[in-house]
């Protein structure tokens, strides 16, 4: 496929057919995708690749944590985990709150764990009064291009990552060392329906000139 025409298909995939994603194809996707940059060139991320049912499982009933708030706060109008505003939901809500099955992370092909090594990442707003966002840059674009490469391979996927409000319990079902952070759970697969086109805001509305309060930019 064309670059731009990956780039404005790869959508969110959650559902999944029986067809494989063998590992010759992964490891395609895999050997494209590790020329995303990172932070000095230093490369730290770790992929795992899980296909025993168990573990997937697992880490489909480690999302729960994640996902009980995640609801709760959107039935309240509320912005789910965001860091700037108070959760105005009671734990006890939040404990009431009935989960679906991940069954993104039960029927895709294949489930991909991406880790950091945080010995390795340049976190310049790491003493900033904010929750820390830089680091991120020696990972996300790796993990975006497993994503792109698998739709441009026929498959498709989606970043998800419920999984990491549990990460001390997840590094201990993997074996992740300490220095490493969970930074995606990619479950992987031939999507049912492979969407051609997108919904986003246009240039206009997130560009402007010279200043976050500057003229839009874009027609």
């Amino acid at each position: 496929m064309e670059c731009y025409d990956v780039m404005r298909t790869t959508a969110a995939a959650r559902e999944f057919t029986d067809d494989p994603l063998p590992d010759d194809v992964l490891e395609r996707i895999l050997e494209h995708a590790r020329f995303a940059p990172s932070g000095g060139n230093r490369q730290g991320t770790r992929v795992v690749v899980i296909r025993d049912r168990d573990t997937r499982e697992s880490l489909a009933d480690l999302s729960v944590t994640g996902s009980k708030r995640y609801i709760a706060q959107r039935r309240n109008g509320e912005s789910p985990w965001n860091p700037l505003w108070p959760m105005r939901v009671s734990a006890e809500e939040v404990a009431a709150v009935k989960v679906p099955p991940a069954t993104q992370l039960l029927d895709a092909a294949v489930v991909l764990l991406v880790c950091i090594d945080l010995g390795v990442v340049a976190a310049f707003d790491q003493d900033l009064d904010r929750i820390g966002v830089v680091a991120g840059a020696s990972v996300y674009p790796f993990v975006w291009n497993i994503l792109l490469a698998a739709r441009n391979e026929g498959y498709g996927g989606v970043l998800t990552t419920m999984t990491v409000a549990e990460e001390p319990a997840v590094k201990e079902l993997l074996g992740i060392p300490d220095e490493y952070a969970i930074a995606a759970v990619l479950p992987l697969g031939k999507p049912v329906r492979q969407l051609t086109k997108l919904t986003r805001k246009p240039v206009v509305e997130i560009a402007t000139r010279e200043r976050f309060d500057g003229e839009p930019f874009g027609s």
